[in-house]
């Protein structure tokens, strides 16, 4: 197995697990919140793909697909275009709310076909190449794939505990 195989196999778990959280899902069920200062299932949806947007795009030098692709204007969410969700405060998190779970998969699945068009053209030796120099170390293009892998990985996970939960609440 190759670096771009492994790569675009978990990009693709990310993908199946963010279709899982939030399938069938409603409006209502999609923005609830354990609690006041609690993330919801849209925003922590929208936040891994956003991150994964931004870090992607920037490392293959292309624009973003939220910006550059309409999905801003769709969500038409108070909140800077170039906000990813990281740092949000409780009124941010609150103020990412949609009106299907098929607007957040069909912003993520357009993320996913960027993520992949670029993932699955890596080689091994391209791991190495340095992408930020403003951390010290500074970060390979290998480290900040893992990176996201790993963020987005951890917030499907919360994003299918939080379904999990709002099943139950449906009984």
């Amino acid at each position: 197995m190759h670096v771009a195989d492994l790569l675009v196999d978990a990009f693709g778990r990310i993908r199946q697990e963010v279709h899982a959280a939030v399938r069938g899902l409603t409006a209502d069920e999609l923005v609830w919140r354990a609690d006041a200062e609690a993330n919801s299932v849209a925003w922590l949806v929208w936040h891994l793909t956003r991150i994964q947007d931004d870090h992607v795009s920037d490392v293959a030098g292309a624009g973003q697909v939220w910006s550059h692709s309409g999905w801003a204007d769709r969500f038409d969410l108070p909140l800077r275009v170039e906000d990813t969700g990281y740092g949000h405060r409780t009124d941010e998190v609150a103020a990412v709310r949609v009106a299907s779970p098929h607007l957040l998969t069909g912003y993520h699945d357009a993320v996913h076909a960027r993520t992949i068009g670029y993932v699955s053209r890596l080689r091994d030796a391209d791991l190495d190449r340095i992408v930020d120099t403003s951390w010290d170390p500074p970060v390979s293009l290998g480290v900040r794939l893992i990176s996201v892998v790993n963020d987005d990985a951890q917030h499907a996970g919360q994003a299918l505990l939080l379904r999990g939960l709002l099943l139950r609440r449906r009984r």
